[in-house]
């Protein structure tokens, strides 16, 4: 059992150290292409690999598609995820732009039980309290600097809380890799409509031109890294189980502050340590709430 907690850990680390990697690659081509243009060819790339690699792994049997509509809300949820978050790191710094998106799991706990019809702990307002405090500390001076666009990395957050949700509500229907196909497949022409629209908006940061081919391989290299990330991810969950890696997510905000400062020079001030340690605090203890409830009481 501890070895399959250590694997399922290390798996798990890995999984988010691709993530946040990814998220360095795509700030690494702000100001190069529309970041619409960059959302819908990340995950155009990801959809043509990933139903592929289902096809080869499960022929056409793999393609039968439980609960269409909830497949859709898991792509339309993924796609306004990922338009906020890049547009996000193309005008914020990587660490805190991944700090307030890790107010996702929060909002998912307080929107379950409207959603879910999951039974609302007193645990879950608490840890909302906490977290809501540490994001307005990251968003304060953001906010003053940058206007509306600071709430980018909230809207991501509230777009991956929507994907929690349906994924439990989807949960077992079919293979790992098939649904993640389906997250893909929807996402990619959802995407693709967001771009075409933003090109004809006449917003210049909107417009689509030709990219440069290194911004095409570096799309796929994100697209991979981050099927990759989460395939390692679901097997550290499997190994070790839900619970025991949950934490680890935290790998993801520190490898994003590193990198950030390395790469891009952004050392975080006062404001997003304080506000990151405030999500993280909250986080931890709406698990470590959660582990105490599922424990067995003897007999």
């Amino acid at each position: 059992m501890l070895q399959n907690d250590r694997s399922g850990l290390l798996f798990t680390a890995g999984g988010f150290i691709l993530l946040s990697s990814g998220d360095a690659v795509i700030k690494t081509m702000s100001g190069m292409w529309a970041p619409t243009a960059i959302a819908a060819l990340r995950y155009v790339a990801g959809a043509i690999g990933l139903c592929t690699l289902l096809f080869m792994a499960e022929g056409r049997a793999g393609f039968t598609m439980p609960r269409p509509g909830l497949q859709l809300l898991r792509g339309a949820a993924v796609a306004f995820a990922t338009l906020c978050f890049f547009s996000a790191l193309f005008v914020m710094q990587l660490a805190e732009a991944t700090t307030i998106v890790f107010v996702s799991p929060i909002l998912t706990a307080v929107l379950a039980p409207l959603f879910l019809k999951e039974k609302s702990r007193r645990a879950t307002w608490i840890a909302s309290g906490i977290a809501f405090i540490g994001v307005l500390i990251v968003l304060r001076p953001n906010f003053s600097a940058l206007g509306l666009a600071a709430l980018l990395p909230l809207g991501s957050a509230l777009g991956m809380s929507i994907l929690f949700m349906a994924n439990r509500a989807v949960a077992g229907a079919a293979s790992p890799l098939a649904m993640q196909a389906f997250i893909a497949a929807f996402a990619a022409p959802i995407l693709v409509a967001a771009a075409f629209v933003g090109n004809m908006s006449g917003m210049p940061s909107l417009e689509i031109g030709w990219p440069d081919w290194t911004v095409v391989l570096r799309c796929v290299l994100v697209a991979i890294s981050a099927s990759s990330g989460h395939w390692l991810i679901y097997m550290g969950t499997t190994k070790a189980g839900a619970a025991t890696v949950a934490p680890m997510v935290y790998v993801q905000l520190l490898v994003a502050v590193t990198l950030g400062w390395l790469l891009f020079g952004d050392a975080p001030d006062g404001a997003t340590w304080i506000g990151a340690g405030v999500i993280i605090a909250a986080g931890l203890y709406l698990w470590r709430a959660g582990r105490v409830r599922e424990v067995p009481r003897p007999e």
